[in-house]
C-alpha cells in the first residue's frame, strides 16, 4: 500500500523528541460512502472533533476485518470495502506513540442507524453525521484550532486529537483525488 501521509510533531510547530520505544498501534479507518455520495464523519461534540469512522486493529483480526466492525460500531453501517487507500503513519512523540492506519474505502450495504460506541463515546457526545467529502473537509480544516481535551480519557488530548483530525483530513483529501482517477 502507498503511504499517504507521515504526520508529525512538526505539523503542529513543535520539534521531534528522541523517542527509542513508542508505543506501537494498528489500526484501520477510512471513508464509509453512501449512495449519495456523502460520507460518514464521526462528531465528538465535547471535543470538537471530527473524524473518521476507525480504531485499533484485535488481536487476531486483520486490518479489512478491523475496518468493517469499526465501520458497524461508529456508523452503524454494514460496508463492502471497495478500494484500499493507503496507510497513514502518526508519530507522536511527545505522547510517545506510533500508529500506522490502513485506510479503505467501504461503500454502504446497509445502514443500520444504531451506533455501537463505547460508554466513554457517548460520554463525548459522539454520533454520526454525513457530509459531502468537501463538507467534510471543511469541518475538520475548522476545528482543528478548538479542539478540546476529552472530558472522559486523559490519554485523548487536544494534541493527541489534532493528529486525528489532520490524518483524517488528508485521507479525504485522498479519496478525492481517487475519485478522479
Amino acid at each position: 500500500m502507498n503511504t499517504i501521509r507521515v504526520v508529525t510533531d512538526e505539523d503542529f510547530g513543535l520539534d521531534m523528541i528522541e523517542d527509542p520505544n513508542p508505543i506501537k498501534r494498528k489500526g484501520a479507518r477510512g471513508i464509509v460512502v453512501d449512495a449519495d455520495g456523502k460520507i460518514a464523519v464521526f462528531y465528538k461534540e465535547k471535543e470538537n472533533v471530527y473524524k473518521l469512522p476507525g480504531g485499533g486493529i484485535d488481536e487476531g483480526e486483520t486490518a479489512e476485518q478491523a475496518f468493517v466492525r469499526e465501520c458497524f460500531e461508529e456508523a452503524g453501517c454494514v460496508v463492502e470495502i471497495v478500494d484500499a487507500l493507503g496507510v497513514v503513519e502518526e508519530i507522536k512523540t511527545y505522547g510517545h506513540f506510533r500508529q500506522t492506519s490502513f485506510v479503505y474505502v467501504g461503500r454502504v450495504v446497509e445502514n443500520t442507524g444504531v451506533l455501537h460506541i463505547t460508554e466513554k463515546e457517548r460520554q463525548e457526545g459522539a454520533y454520526i453525521i454525513w457530509k459531502s467529502p468537501e463538507e467534510a473537509l471543511q469541518l475538520m480544516a475548522a476545528c482543528v484550532d478548538q479542539i478540546k481535551d476529552s472530558p472522559c480519557d486523559p490519554h485523548e488530548t487536544a494534541y493527541a486529537s489534532k493528529f486525528m483530525v489532520l490524518r483524517d483530513r488528508c485521507i479525504v483529501e485522498e479519496y478525492l483525488k481517487s475519485l478522479k482517477k
